[in-house]
């Protein structure tokens, strides 16, 4: 894949992300009292703020796989496994720009093996 296709793809990427990160609800719930909310209301609240939190942390995960993929086309390596220096697949690329390893590598990373 040419670094000028990589490049467009990872700024939809960066722009998917920053918008998601942005529409979550605030990290700080300032309300000055929750004395007469009901408990159902406080666990609601707080499932709904431990949620925002998860997803939060895996938006700022991809963040940082687009700025590691950036600095690969910078380098001239873009496209290229981490592991095995083999070839990532356009395909492969066009649908996950941040891809680093080859399908059968990401497997047997996420088995852990």
């Amino acid at each position: 894949m040419d670094a000028g296709r990589a490049r467009e793809l990872l700024e939809q990427e960066r722009r998917r992300i920053e918008r998601e990160l942005g529409a979550l609800s605030p990290a700080d719930n300032s309300e000055l009292s929750h004395v007469d909310q009901h408990l159902a209301d406080q666990g609601a609240e707080l499932y709904q703020e431990e949620s925002d939190q998860g997803r939060r942390l895996v938006l700022r995960r991809e963040l940082d796989a687009v700025e590691r993929a950036e600095k690969r086309i910078d380098a001239g390596t873009y496209g290229l496994s981490v592991v095995s220096g083999e070839p990532i697949p356009d395909e492969r690329l066009e649908a996950y720009p941040t891809a680093e390893r080859t399908v059968e590598e990401q497997r047997r990373f996420e088995r852990g093996a």
